[in-house]
């Protein structure tokens, strides 16, 4: 077995997953996997630029990071970066953070190779199950942007576009820097608009709907699906594999997007990083659904991560 460490930072939210890897088998196992929100893309659709503070936020997780990654042993480490740090005209100044305190460089990686890590995490557990017929569609609805990928026992077609819960919530949501509460209706349209042209766009090279199993990913879909379950607290071994309908979906995103950020708050389910953006989230898996028709999603707590973990194996 090898120990390593991957470590996703995407727009929202910072993950690290230690872990055991057979290198022969692919098996591998869990040893420290978390996930911390530093808003990293804040005010990246605006400015182009990420913010101070919002770098800060991160490199003080990256610090907490490091500290576990050496209890650990990791014999390997390979940090990811995504959306926000694609665009951002200062990603040097990430890049050197990074470098400083965890001794490796953040890759930068194209949407393509996210996508590909997307899916090869998503799928590794779920090929050959009878239950489950191929192809499978992944969708891995981030902060800033959202991976399609279609594919059986490999990729055969991915997409990246951007549209994802902080770039949407920022860009229709906000108005003299609060989230509306609740949005108004002509914000909702706004977002949907984006999220339909983004479908589109996809679509000129994935075949979205001829797939026959919708898996979805990320913290958009995982609290939809804690949500739906009602659960009393988040709880990634229900949440991992459930399954919830395209009616449940709909009426879980009428929900967020008509009720104020107390009520949101309340869910108990629902991380307080989350509860200005999972409306947004919501919409836009809602809308994949009706695109392609999927009369459910099965979702995997399983994801980027995993796929960068297996990669250094």
């Amino acid at each position: 077995m090898t120990r390593v460490a991957a470590v996703d930072c995407g727009t929202n939210s910072i993950r690290l997953l230690v872990a055991d890897v057979h290198p022969e088998t692919g098996e591998l196992v869990d040893l420290d996997r978390r996930m911390t929100v530093v808003r990293l893309g804040q005010g990246v659709d605006r400015t182009g630029r990420l913010a101070p503070e919002a770098l800060e936020r991160t490199f003080a997780a990256c610090r907490e990071y490091a500290g576990i990654i050496e209890e650990h042993g990791a014999e390997r480490v390979r940090f990811v970066a995504t959306s926000a740090s694609r665009d951002a005209e200062n990603r040097d100044e990430f890049v050197r953070g990074v470098v400083d305190i965890l001794g490796v460089e953040p890759e930068v990686i194209s949407g393509d190779q996210e996508a590909e890590f997307s899916f090869t995490g998503a799928t590794r557990e779920l090929t050959g199950r009878t239950d489950l017929a191929t192809p499978f569609l992944v969708v891995d609805i981030g902060g800033g942007s959202t991976e399609f990928v279609v594919g059986d026992d490999r990729v055969r077609a991915a997409r990246s576009v951007d549209v994802g819960c902080v770039r949407m919530t920022e860009r229709h949501l906000v108005r003299d820097g609060e989230v509306s509460d609740p949005p108004a209706e002509d914000r909702i349209a706004a977002i949907r608009t984006d999220v339909e042209a983004a479908l589109d766009l996809a679509e000129e090279t994935v075949p979205l709907r001829t797939a026959h199993t919708l898996v979805g990913l990320a913290g958009s879909v995982t609290t939809v699906s804690a949500i739906a379950q009602d659960l009393p607290a988040y709880d990634s071994a229900r949440i991992h594999h459930s399954r919830v309908s395209r009616d449940r979906v709909r009426e879980i995103t009428e929900r967020l997007l008509h009720s104020t950020h107390a009520e949101r708050a309340a869910i108990p389910s629902l991380h307080p990083g989350r509860v200005d953006v999972i409306g947004a989230g919501a919409l836009v898996l809602l809308a994949i659904m009706e695109r392609t028709g999927a009369e459910e999603v099965v979702v995997s707590e399983h994801d980027i991560l995993d796929g960068i973990a297996w990669s250094m194996a």
